[in-house]
């Protein structure tokens, strides 16, 4: 009898062998990412600046798997090529990037200072790309043709459509970062790595905290699907792209954002 083309169901999102780096996976959306890799069965690492912050999310994050947590200023390229030497150490292969360390800053057109491009810039935007420069030998060594390496860059809808609020680098480098993901994506595919990018709408975050106490009920009532962004959600896009059912997606963009960036009922 022939062998089946077909993926067993159980299968499709299974990540048992998998290694992942999840950056600042220490809470908000790096945290739920790090989670649902996790309970897909992949063994993850998740960095943060702050050492008592990796501290806790190992502890918290230990229940569902098998994570470990490295401190780690990635706005720094010294930082990034640490933390690579760190996770090529313990793996000489890396099956699963995800880009998610990032900085907002909101501030009037007429005094944004010059710091807020230089610190939100080098966290959104070079920091994913020195992390690639740095992992790559790790990915190519992983993936293959019908499996390959995963890299996800965590964007934002504020890069789709233009927000209410001034968040001039922010906005910028998430775009950069989506055009970014095209290109690698296009490089890097004939080298067995896939490069996607998820772009959240509003999800409870330390980021988006001031915003969604102010006017989260607004947003909630004006998305189509009437509600703002669940771990789950976020957790299930990331494990989508990681998984087998994602090995055909490369240069994507996926607005996981109830349909506010998308549709002309979102605000």
């Amino acid at each position: 009898m022939a062998e089946s083309r077909f993926t067993a169901h159980a299968d499709l999102f299974d990540l048992s062998g998998k290694y992942a780096l999840v950056t600042g996976g220490t809470r908000g959306i790096g945290m739920m990412i790090a989670r649902g890799l996790l309970q897909a069965g992949a063994r993850v690492v998740v960095s943060s600046r702050q050492a008592d912050a990796c501290a806790e999310a190992q502890h918290v994050l230990s229940e569902f798997g098998d994570v470990q947590a490295i401190p780690a200023d990635l706005s720094r390229h010294d930082e990034c090529q640490r933390l690579a030497d760190l996770v090529q150490a313990d793996s000489e292969r890396l099956d699963i990037l995800v880009n998610n360390a990032g900085a907002m800053w909101r501030e009037p057109l007429e005094t944004f200072p010059d710091e807020a491009w230089d610190a939100v810039i080098d966290l959104n935007l070079k920091s994913p790309f020195w992390l690639v420069q740095a992992l790559l030998p790790a990915l190519r060594r992983a993936g293959t043709a019908d499996d390959p390496a995963r890299i996800i860059n965590i964007g934002s809808i504020a890069a789709i459509h233009v927000a209410g609020s001034p968040n001039y680098s922010y906005a910028g480098s998430k775009a950069a970062l989506h055009q970014l993901t095209r290109v690698l994506a296009r490089e890097l595919g004939p080298q067995h790595v896939t490069v996607n990018a998820v772009a959240p709408g509003p999800f409870p975050s330390r980021m988006m905290a001031a915003t969604l106490d102010a006017i989260g009920d607004t947003i909630a009532a004006k998305a189509p699907l009437r509600r703002l962004g669940r771990d789950d959600d976020m957790a299930g896009v990331a494990v989508f792209l990681a998984s087998q059912a994602g090995a055909y997606l490369t240069g994507t963009i996926i607005p996981v954002d109830g349909g506010i960036a998308t549709t002309a009922s979102g605000t």
